[in-house]
C-alpha cells in the first residue's frame, strides 16, 4: 500500500468507533477523515468526503449496513467497503459479499489481525476471517450451481485465474504472474463468476477450495 488511505467509519457504537480511531492512528498509511454514528449520516459523509476506505457496521439502529452499502453503490461512491461486525452468521457474510464489500471482519479480532486485514483490502484483496470460510462454504453448498470446472465450462486460462483467486491474489498480481493485462484479468474474472453462478471473488475462492482439491 503506497498511498495513504482516507478512512470513514460508520458505526453506532461510540466506544468501538473510538477504538478504531486509536487503532488507525497507531500505524502509517491510514488517515481518518470522518466518523458517523449511524447509516444515514454515513451516507451523507461518504458523498461529501469521498473516502478511499469505509469501515461499516452491519447492524445499526437507524439504517442497517446492507442498506447503507446499497446506497453507496447507487451513489457510485468508489470506496472499498469493509463490514466490521459482531455477526458470524453465514447468511450475513454471503449478503455482505454479494453487496460488494471488500472485507468482512469481526469486532472481536485481535487489533494486529484487523490492521493486517485492512492493509490487505487497501492492497486490492478481498478479506474475510479464516474461521468464517466454512460458514460461507456451507451457505454456498446449499445452492444449485456447477460442481466442477468442467461442468461450469471454464477454459484452461479461467481455471488458472480461479486458482490464483483462491490463493488470494489481486487482479494486478494475477496479471503479473500470468503475463496478461490487468484489464484482461478483470474480464476473465467476470466470466468465471458468471459460469460458476457466483457474485464475488471470495465465493469463487471458497468454491475452488471445495471443488478443486488435489
Amino acid at each position: 500500500m503506497s498511498e495513504t488511505q482516507r478512512v470513514l467509519i460508520i458505526d453506532d457504537h461510540p466506544l468501538f468507533r473510538r477504538g478504531l480511531v486509536q487503532l488507525l492512528q497507531r500505524v502509517p498509511g491510514f488517515a481518518l477523515v470522518g466518523e458517523a454514528a449511524g447509516g444515514a449520516e454515513g451516507l451523507v459523509l461518504a458523498r461529501t468526503l469521498r473516502p478511499d476506505l469505509i469501515l461499516l457496521d452491519l447492524n445499526m439502529r437507524d439504517t442497517g449496513g446492507l442498506e447503507v452499502l446499497r446506497g453507496l453503490r447507487a451513489a457510485r461512491i468508489d470506496a472499498r467497503v469493509v463490514m466490521v461486525t459482531v455477526s458470524d452468521s453465514g447468511e450475513d457474510v454471503v449478503a455482505a459479499l454479494r453487496g460488494g464489500v471488500e472485507g468482512y471482519l469481526l469486532k472481536d479480532m485481535e487489533p494486529e489481525a484487523m490492521l493486517d486485514a485492512l492493509h490487505a483490502v487497501a492492497a486490492g484483496h478481498v478479506v474475510i476471517p479464516e474461521q468464517l470460510n466454512h460458514l460461507l462454504a456451507a451457505a454456498l453448498r446449499g445452492e444449485t450451481r456447477p460442481q466442477s470446472t468442467g461442468a461450469a465450462g471454464l477454459t484452461e486460462q479461467e481455471v488458472r485465474i480461479l486458482e490464483k483467486i483462491a490463493a488470494g491474489l489481486s487482479n494486478k498480481q494475477i496479471g503479473r504472474e500470468l503475463d496478461i493485462a490487468e484489464g484482461t484479468v478483470k474480464v476473465h474474472v467476470k466470466h468465471v463468476l458468471r459460469k460458476l453462478e457466483l457474485r464475488s471473488r471470495v465465493e469463487a475462492a471458497v468454491w475452488a477450495v471445495e471443488h478443486m482439491r488435489g
